[in-house]
């Protein structure tokens, strides 16, 4: 049986396929002691100017020159400032220079390294992540100014330990391969409140350059999917800054959770219930188009691009009128439809509609679909009366790249590739000129 993997902490923990939100019990606090360390700030630069003119003559009884001040250096400050004992971890390091530029800022600490982002004039640094909670920092900081004198100044501090923190799962499993439709899931312990942190502490590095987003579903589920699919034999690094990111009130993440996946070859679906056809498309090519039986009336398979979910030979279907062992079944909703064997109907297969909602496939067909099927395979059902449900499933190909972006706290779009992902505006993007059901799924998927 092929099954969804589940990775916490950045550990790799198997877990069914089947989204629902994780009830997490709410993380106790951190029981370790908070320590002030103390540190003093250098300035190479002499602060001290002119204490007055000199009445002093010289030996020709003239007198002396009044002395020039000594230059001061930039005024160096950093948050947190020094001797901090429970600074906020979700503000990071900030570090100015008044009066110079600055030329270099230092970060030491065990805990995760820290990294950050110069303005335009070298007059201000910022980190790029929260902090991590309950953890010692050092920070140096070297400016120079314009007429040469330079200052250095040190921050030595510790962030707070938190009353309450959050745990996050993401459903990937380590190094397992996923279909072209499948989208990262991320499970939130707690409510999330302060969505567009918890996005923006989110780093992806793709082997092949993707377009994407993330989309919240409620309040404690986060997704990211592409805007099409992805290219096939791409690997997929996530990392989740989430240790110090405040997601609401006084709740803090306390870990970081890392995931590396695979995205295999392209298998696409794609069935019609009124012509009780379905073709599948391998790495672009149609590969297969075999007879199928969908739905009956009343039982109809509802439309929409759905993605397959698990497999099992057999799987044991019980229903009015039947209990039976089913071999070579792949589930695409989570209410129960499967392509799989239907021996009993090969005869009403590409002519008539007569299962329970489920996608009836020869045995021989049924086998070969299903050792190519892994999760994350696009399936797309078309020509029904029924329409599909939200949430029925990974059903994020519901939705358009509009309403995808849309359901972003920050409505903006991820660029993801070799050297990580940034967010732009929507607008910036080039036109997108895949079509379907190859590269996108197909418009028109409504819900009930």
């Amino acid at each position: 049986m092929s099954v969804f993997h589940v990775a916490m902490l950045g550990n790799g923990v198997d877990m069914r396929g089947i989204r629902a939100l994780s009830a997490f019990a709410a993380a106790s606090a951190l029981a370790l002691a908070v320590t002030a360390c103390t540190g003093t700030g250098t300035t190479s630069a002499s602060q001290t100017g002119n204490t007055g003119a000199a009445s002093a003559t010289g030996a020709a009884g003239k007198p002396s020159a009044t002395p020039k001040p000594t230059p001061s250096g930039p005024a160096v400050t950093i948050t947190p400032a020094s001797g901090a004992a429970a600074a906020d971890p979700s503000q990071g390091i900030a570090v100015s220079a008044a009066g110079g530029t600055l030329k270099s800022v230092t970060v030491t600490t065990q805990g995760d390294p820290v990294t950050g982002t110069y303005s335009a004039d070298h007059a201000s640094w910022h980190s790029t992540y929260a902090l991590n909670v309950t953890q010692s920092y050092t920070v140096t900081a070297v400016a120079t100014a314009v007429n040469g004198t330079t200052t250095t100044k040190t921050s030595t501090f510790r962030t707070l330990t938190p009353s309450t923190t959050f745990a996050t799962v993401i459903f990937e499993g380590y190094q397992q391969q996923y279909g072209v439709g499948m989208p990262i899931i991320l499970t939130f312990s707690a409510p999330v409140q302060n969505k567009a942190a918890v996005e923006r502490s989110i780093q992806l590095k793709t082997s092949k350059p993707v377009i994407g987003a993330w989309y919240w579903d409620g309040n404690q589920t986060l997704d990211f999917r592409p805007r099409d699919y992805w290219p096939a034999h791409t690997v997929v690094s996530f990392t989740g800054h989430f240790d110090g990111v405040e997601s609401a009130p006084g709740v803090y993440g306390y870990h970081t959770l890392t995931q590396t996946f695979d995205i295999g070859d392209s298998v696409i679906a794609v069935a019609s219930t009124r012509t009780h056809k379905t073709q599948i498309y391998v790495d672009g090519k149609l590969k297969y188009n075999w007879p199928i039986s969908s739905g009956k009336p009343g039982d109809d398979t509802p439309d929409g691009s759905y993605l397959t979910i698990e497999k099992e030979n057999p799987v044991r279907m019980i229903g009015p009128g039947y209990d039976l062992l089913v071999p070579w079944s792949v589930r695409f909703t989570f209410s129960g439809d499967y392509y799989h064997d239907a021996y009993w109907s090969v005869g009403e297969q590409g002519f008539e509609n007569v299962s329970h909602g489920c996608v009836n496939l020869s045995p021989a067909d049924a086998e070969t679909y299903y050792k190519l099927a892994v999760p994350g395979d696009p399936i797309t059902i078309t020509g029904s009366p029924r329409p599909g449900t939200w949430d029925n499933g990974w059903t994020e190909w519901f939705l358009t790249w509009n309403q995808l972006v849309s359901g972003s706290a920050l409505h903006e779009a991820v660029v993801a590739g070799p050297n990580g992902s940034t967010f732009v505006s929507p607008a910036t993007l080039p036109a997108n000129t895949a079509k379907a059901p190859l590269a996108t799924a197909m418009a028109g998927n409504n819900l009930d």
